[in-house]
């Protein structure tokens, strides 16, 4: 007989490719992990694990049992939502993640909200940039995450996952308050081909699209600083070092020194939330999506 915790450690490495890995996704120590596996091995009678430098690979034996295994947690995942749609309760833990404005402007809310209507549900949040919190929800470390992506350049879902849209967040060019531009009532982003920008981390989502957008109307855009959160943006503009994208969801307060100008493009971010589409009927799934989209419904008809 398969132990079914064993099972959830082989899937774990498979997906996350290392020892380290998996013990951080299931939150036990790298000795638990290999303890798993070794009793996994003794119970199939083959090796499943080999050297790999000084790490692992899976062995053909263990790529095989690991295709079932996640086959396998995802029945496992579907009964439970069954059980729990039948039993009709909200309760037990969930894990959500939002990137940070999104963890600023809707959690604190919708959080509140939860637990007022529904105190057996334990929730514990995190912040995650939106490629991080999908790949958590992939994986199975999260139950839900908050994502975005731009009107002119979607965000790619894995198939398996469900989303809904909670609001569209406009976003404003932020300046420092003695630029040339602070006193107009609408800019072009073509304006800003002499100034340098403040941006997110090279790689992330929104710096790409940032660059792709800019690049699209013949400006090669001239980084003078990255900053992950947007409030570290603004305060390098407010120290006029630059200029940013700034969307109104989580923003205020601004800075002291900082302006905020409105595109004449109507620039946009949607603001949606995934989970995994086995995974749908979970009530505690469905209680937090109904939460985060009143929130955003309140938060989008204030001005966002």
């Amino acid at each position: 007989m398969l132990n079914l915790e064993r099972l959830r450690t082989l899937d774990a490495l498979a997906r996350h490719g290392s020892v380290s890995g998996a013990a951080e996704g299931l939150h036990i120590t790298t000795s638990a992990v290999s303890q798993q596996m070794s009793k996994l091995e003794r119970e199939v009678g083959q090796q499943l694990l080999a050297k790999n430098g000084r790490g692992v690979r899976l062995t053909d034996a263990g790529r095989l049992l690991a295709e079932h295994a996640a086959r396998i947690l995802s029945q496992v995942e579907l009964a439970q939502s069954d059980l729990e749609a039948q039993r009709g309760q909200v309760a037990g833990e969930l894990r959500v993640s939002a990137f940070p404005t999104a963890a600023r402007g809707l959690f604190p809310a919708a959080l509140a909200e939860l637990r007022e209507r529904h105190p057996a549900l334990r929730v514990r949040s995190r912040e995650l940039e939106p490629e991080q919190g999908i790949r958590g929800v992939v994986r199975g470390d999260l139950d839900l995450a908050v994502v975005l992506d731009w009107y002119n350049k979607p965000m790619p879902l894995p198939d398996g996952l469900v989303k809904a849209l909670l609001l569209d967040d406009p976003a404003d060019v932020a300046l420092p308050a003695g630029h040339p531009l602070a006193g107009r009532e609408e800019v072009d982003l073509a304006e800003f081909a002499e100034d340098e920008w403040i941006t997110w981390g090279e790689g992330e989502f929104c710096h790409e699209w940032l660059m792709f957008t800019l690049r699209s109307k013949g400006i090669e855009p001239v980084v003078g600083h990255r900053a992950a959160e947007s409030h570290t943006q603004l305060g390098l503009v407010a120290a006029g070092l630059g200029v940013c994208i700034a969307p109104v969801l989580g923003r205020d307060p601004l800075p002291g020194g900082v302006v905020t100008v409105p595109l004449r493009q109507r620039v946009r971010r949607h603001v949606f939330v995934v989970w995994r589409a086995d995974a749908d009927r979970r009530p505690s799934i469905r209680a937090a999506v109904r939460a985060l989209r009143a929130v955003g419904e309140r938060v989008g008809g204030s001005g966002v």
